[in-house]
């Protein structure tokens, strides 16, 4: 008989988490999170379980882990997931801050090569100088399309060329078109519109946020 109590509660178990059709994350905090559950407000706290079968595994302000019929995964804030659970997967964001003279810097990788990159939304493409390049290891003279570009000091001679990868954070371009430029400006490297034009790029207070799409 007990045998068969637990079958019956292991089953009305899982019943209870295949009837919930939508959830939605409404707030996040440390060790809790706020869900809604078919439009009932759940408060949950580590470790803890929903009426409808939701256990929250881990929260901070950035994320949940939530366990749905005993899978586990990751959902950022304002997600929202459907019956069979496949969850709208959290979109990559990079958050940068000013330094101390309001430039835009952060760290990156061109072709799996670390490299500093400075945010310029009025520079066209990824822009380097021929130090930059050759570091990098990119044959810009025989792989690039020679031409003329307009800098801070006149016209310079440049190189254009597609770069396989382009990383910032977690979000991973492939194909983004840049500028080699024959001299020793700019001095550090352009994040360019090729790169932050096929982003979402956002604006809250001084934080500059990066998403991709």
């Amino acid at each position: 008989m007990n045998k068969l109590l637990l079958c019956y509660f292991m089953f009305s178990t899982t019943l209870v988490a295949q009837a919930v059709e939508k959830i939605s994350i409404l707030g996040l905090f440390k060790d809790k999170a706020i869900i809604n559950i078919d439009g009932k407000r759940r408060v949950l706290a580590l470790g803890q379980t929903s009426p409808e079968g939701i256990k929250l595994i881990a929260a901070d302000s950035r994320q949940a882990v939530l366990e749905i019929d005993g899978r586990q995964a990751p959902y950022a804030l304002g997600t929202q997931i459907s019956t069979d659970y496949a969850a709208i997967i959290p979109q990559a964001t990079v958050q940068i801050w000013p330094d101390a003279l309001g430039m835009y810097l952060t760290g990156g990788s061109i072709n799996n090569f670390p490299v500093e990159f400075l945010v310029d939304t009025g520079a066209t493409l990824v822009a380097m100088n021929k130090v930059q390049a050759k570091r990098l290891g990119l044959d810009y003279k025989l792989a690039g399309e020679q031409g003329l570009t307009a800098t801070a000091s006149g016209t310079a001679r440049a190189y254009y060329l597609s770069l396989d990868k382009v990383k910032v954070g977690a979000i991973l371009l492939r194909g983004v078109p840049a500028a080699v430029i024959d001299g020793e400006f700019p001095i550090k490297v352009l994040l360019g519109n090729s790169f932050l034009n096929r982003l979402q790029m956002t604006r809250n207070g001084q934080v500059l946020e990066l998403r991709q799409k």
